[in-house]
Parts: structure tokens; C-alpha cells; sequence
């Protein structure tokens, strides 16, 4: 029985701080007790305030109490520890690093079960037992643990907020409604609470319709996806069986034409072979009787002579084998047909290929908007040093004309005028034969910005490395006609897209003044986009890029580029 007396006595000996046994044991006024290092720990840090409570009940004390070792405390806790009884610690949880620690644990942290909005701190359970137990605690509000704890004191009277401001519409202290906030509108936090969430209740019931919708957006997406996915398998194999019928299709009449020809050529040849024999045959028979008339010619007897003469000059002269070369024994004519033939079936692959990449362009799951590529949205300026003579740059170096260049008189000895384009000795970097310009920053990562353009008859709108060449009429110096730049001209009705030289037309018709780029320079992508009420991809290049790009602009015929701001 006194063993369990002892063990029962024993959970009254431990320090509700540092959750051991009492050590130097001394006891407070409210008749809490505590180790007399912990509790002076506790007032040491309590020392500004000139306040000192009990960590247990929260009770008091002014001044700073005197503490002193409770000798009749400390030999019951000896006679516990000779007894060889330990105390029993409390099932502790640390605290991970998504906890909120225990504000009263020193060393290592518990986790926090509680929060008190009174005490203005976070407790593990093992020091929330007072909360439970002690009536000092009986009014405090304890809430779920939640780390935004310091945000409910104020920040200049140190008090727990729990007043609201309407004027100001923030939550203040009992004292600040006595200073600054003194002439306005102060409710308390709690009954704004009760208006606030009528208003979250509605704000929230509109978002988890939003919610609802957005997900059956979302489905429809991915059933989109799937069939998109599916749909483009299909067109897949269906072009690869198309292609593989044109071809064997192709290879078919390739192989009767291969047939026809050899089969022309074994019948002409027979034929010739046979004119061949009777010509050879003719030529035997002819030299026979020119030997015999050769003969004959040395013949003395006159009778012989006579006699011969008939029957060798007369017979055979009309059976004689006419022989005509056709003018069409070769196959020139044929290779021509073929030649021609090949051309237009590329005229026509190239034509159609170009509609089938539209229709493919066109096949997209959801449309692209605008303000997908606002982010990357960057603001370009032209560089006057590049410029060619007949530009003139306006509007901050955002906007350049194509012009005609000045012109003044000269009057030669004769007297006649004669009219002479000023010159203008350009910059080492400007163009001096292509009427071009490039903006003066560079772009790479991912860029974008938008070009409105006017007299529109074959604008380029490009991309080049700054080491284009700038000197010369060569194509080293037009934009889209080398490998150092890619360009899209823009004409009245259509666009065309150029690089090195080669150009392809596109498909789409030039339906709005403005153009959206969007560059991708580490994936390698380069979109030209129409942009009006929508936005339509015009063109897409896939390549590797090797040195940072410059936007830059062809003008023409009095035509006149604008660098769009961000709206």
C-alpha cells in the first residue's frame, strides 16, 4: 500500500516545465510547485514587463516574489529517488517541421495541441493540463493550434486584438479605440465576423460553383485531349495508307511507262532490223551486178556486150527499198514529258502539302490567348545605328516609315539641272542597300511582342543575329535570305514566311494589321501570330538557335511599322 501511495504521490513532484522531478524545489504563494532553476528562468524573461505570473495559473505577483528552497519538498523527493521511483514522464510528441511547437517546453519542443487566445500561446498536452484543471483558466478560449498566433496581438499596445475598424477596415485593441481610432466606427471582431461570413458564404458558393464548372471544363478538356489524341493516330496511319497507295500508285505508272518504253524501243528496233537485212541484202545484190558491169565494161565482143546489156541495166532499178529516218527515233521527247510531268506533280504536292498543313495548324484542342504570352511581354526600341537612309525613326525610336531620301539640285556647266539624292554617310552597322532596321535589344528565354504595320506590300517582320551582314545587295544582308535571319512578309492579301533564302507561302489570309511574336529561344520555337479580337497562328519554326536574336523590320513603298505597348 505504501508503494502505491508513493506511486500515486509521485506525479505531484514534477515540474510542469521541465517535466522532471523537483530540483532545489520551491513553492509559490498560489501554492504551485517548481524547480527553482526553471521558474527563475521564466520570471528572468518576464523582467521588462516588472509582472510575474505563475506559469501554471497565471496568478500574479508584484514584485518579483523571493524564492527559496522547500527543504520539507526536497527530502520527500530524495526519499522518492532512493526508493528507486523515477518519475513518469508524460507520452511526449516532438514537434516535426510542419508542427507548431509547445511555447512552454524548454529544450526540445513538443507539438502543440491548443492555442489560448487569453495567454496568447501554443501548448503540448502536457501543458494544457492547468487549462483543464485550474479555475484560474476557466475563461480562457483555447482553439485549434495555428501558427498565425503573434498576428493576433497588436503591434503597438502588445494586447490581443478584438475590435474591428470600419473605417480603416482592420481589427485593432480595446486600447487603440481609446488612441488613433478614438472618432470611428469600432465593432467588435466577433459580430463582424457574423457579417463577414454571410458575405464568405456567398463568395464561397459562387466559388465551388466556379469549381463545378471548371472541373466540367476539365473533363471536357480531357476528353478533348483523348479524342485529339486518338484523331490524330487515325490521320496518322490513314496519311501513311494514302502515301503508301500514291506511291505504289506512282511506282505502277512509272512501271508501264518503263514497259511502254522498252516495249517501243523492242518494236522499232525489230522493225529496223528487219529495213536492215533487206538494205544489206539490196547492197549484196547491188554489188554483184556492179561487178558484173564492171566486168562487162572490159568485154571486146560487141555481141556479148549487147546481149548483157539488157539484163543488166535495166531490171531492179524500181524495187529498190526506200529508207526513211524518223525525226522522232529518240526519247527526248518522251524524257521531256517525264520532266515536265515530275514538276507538275511537285507543283501540286508542294500546293496541297501547304493545304494539308493548314488544315493541320487548324487542329488545335483549345485556342491560344493573349494574355498567355502578356507575361513574357517585352519592350523594344529600334536602334537608329542600323537603320537604312530611307527610314525615319519616331514615337521614342518605336515607330519607323519608310521614306523617300532627300533630294537637292545641281547645275552642271552647261547650265542643266540635274537632281542628286543627298547623301548620308551611315552608320558602320546600318543597312545601305535594304531598307531595314533593328531594334536595339536583344531577346532570348522567352519573349514577346507585338507589331502594328500600315501600306502593307511585302513588310518583314524578322529575326536576325546581330552579325547579319549590312553592307551590299547580296541576300548575306535581306532579312529570311540567309541563315542568320527569319522573316515573315507581310502583302496586302497574304503572308510568306522566308530563311535562307527559301520562301514558302502560307496559307492563311492577312486578315488584321497586327502581329504577335512569340519566342521560345531555349526549346527553339518561333510563332508568328494575327492578332485582332482572337489570336491565329500564322506560322510556327522549330529550330536550334545559336547566338541571341534581334527583332528587326523591312519596310517598303512608304510603309510604316509601330512597336505596340503592353495593354
Amino acid at each position: 500500500m505504501a508503494e502505491a501511495n508513493i506511486s500515486v504521490a509521485q506525479d505531484q513532484f514534477i515540474c510542469p516545465i521541465c517535466l522532471d522531478l523537483l530540483k532545489d524545489p520551491v513553492a509559490l504563494q498560489c501554492g504551485h510547485s517548481f524547480c527553482m532553476r526553471c521558474i527563475n528562468g521564466c520570471w528572468d524573461q518576464e523582467n521588462q514587463k516588472g509582472v510575474y505570473s505563475c506559469p501554471q495559473c497565471r496568478q500574479t505577483f508584484t514584485p518579483r516574489p523571493a524564492v527559496s528552497k522547500n527543504t520539507v519538498l526536497a527530502e520527500v523527493i530524495e526519499t522518492l529517488k532512493r526508493a528507486g521511483i523515477q518519475a513518469k514522464r508524460p507520452a511526449q510528441c516532438p514537434a516535426g517541421p510542419e508542427d507548431v511547437e509547445c511555447d512552454f517546453c524548454s529544450g526540445r519542443k513538443n507539438k502543440a495541441v491548443k492555442s489560448c487566445l487569453v495567454c496568447l500561446a501554443s501548448f503540448c498536452e502536457t501543458h494544457l493540463q492547468p487549462h483543464y484543471e485550474s479555475p484560474a483558466f476557466k475563461k480562457h478560449k483555447l482553439v485549434e493550434v495555428f501558427r498565425q498566433l503573434q498576428e493576433q496581438i497588436c503591434s503597438q499596445h502588445g494586447k490581443l486584438l478584438e475590435v474591428y475598424c470600419r473605417n480603416d477596415q482592420q481589427c485593432i485593441c480595446m486600447l487603440c479605440t481609446m488612441d488613433e481610432h478614438k472618432q470611428h466606427d469600432t465593432v467588435s471582431a466577433a459580430a463582424v465576423r457574423a457579417e463577414k461570413q454571410k458575405l464568405l458564404l456567398d463568395v464561397q458558393a459562387k466559388c465551388q460553383q466556379k469549381i463545378k464548372e471548371r472541373e466540367q471544363e476539365l473533363q471536357e478538356l480531357t476528353k478533348a485531349v483523348e479524342t485529339h489524341k486518338h484523331s490524330a493516330q487515325t490521320a496518322v496511319q490513314e496519311t501513311k495508307n494514302q502515301c503508301t497507295e500514291l506511291i505504289k500508285s506512282i511506282e505502277k505508272r512509272c512501271t508501264e511507262m518503263m514497259t511502254l518504253i522498252k516495249a517501243q524501243e523492242k518494236a522499232a528496233v525489230s522493225r529496223a532490223e528487219e529495213v536492215f537485212k533487206k538494205v544489206e541484202k539490196e547492197i549484196a545484190e547491188l554489188k554483184k551486178r556492179n561487178a558484173e558491169m564492171e566486168e562487162l565494161s572490159h568485154t571486146e565482143d560487141p555481141i556479148y556486150f549487147l546481149q548483157s546489156f539488157k539484163s543488166l541495166v535495166t531490171p531492179g532499178s524500181a524495187d529498190l527499198l526506200t529508207i526513211t529516218t524518223s525525226p522522232f527515233y529518240t526519247f527526248k521527247a518522251v524524257e521531256r514529258s517525264v520532266s515536265q510531268f515530275k514538276e507538275k506533280m511537285e507543283a501540286c504536292f508542294k500546293e496541297e502539302h501547304e493545304k494539308i498543313s493548314s488544315e493541320v495548324m487548324n487542329v488545335v484542342i483549345t485556342e491560344p490567348q493573349r494574355e498567355e504570352f502578356l507575361p513574357y511581354f517585352c519592350q523594344l526600341t529600334l536602334d537608329p545605328n542600323t537603320a537604312h537612309q530611307r527610314i525615319q525613326l519616331s514615337d521614342s525610336n518605336r515607330m519607323a516609315t519608310d521614306r523617300d531620301i532627300p533630294q537637292r539640285l545641281s547645275y552642271n556647266k552647261r547650265g542643266f539641272v540635274k537632281i542628286m539624292q543627298t547623301e548620308r554617310y551611315g552608320h558602320p552597322e546600318s543597312f545601305n542597300h535594304y531598307s531595314q532596321v533593328l531594334c536595339k535589344e536583344s531577346v532570348c528565354e522567352r519573349a514577346y511582342w507585338e507589331v502594328d504595320f500600315t501600306n502593307c506590300n511585302g513588310i518583314s517582320i524578322a529575326v536576325s543575329y546581330k552579325d547579319i551582314s549590312r553592307k551590299g545587295s547580296n541576300n548575306e544582308c535581306a532579312f529570311g535570305r540567309n541563315q542568320n535571319s527569319w522573316s515573315l512578309i507581310c502583302y496586302s492579301s497574304y503572308y510568306s514566311f522566308l530563311h535562307n533564302n527559301q520562301e514558302t507561302r502560307l496559307p492563311m489570309n492577312r486578315s488584321s494589321s497586327r502581329i504577335g511574336v512569340f519566342l521560345d529561344y531555349k526549346s527553339g520555337s518561333l510563332s508568328f501570330y494575327s492578332v485582332s479580337d482572337t489570336m491565329k497562328l500564322v506560322h510556327i519554326v522549330r529550330t536550334t538557335f545559336t547566338q541571341p536574336l534581334y527583332p528587326g523590320f523591312g519596310l517598303n513603298n512608304y510603309s510604316t511599322v509601330k512597336l505596340c505597348h503592353q495593354t
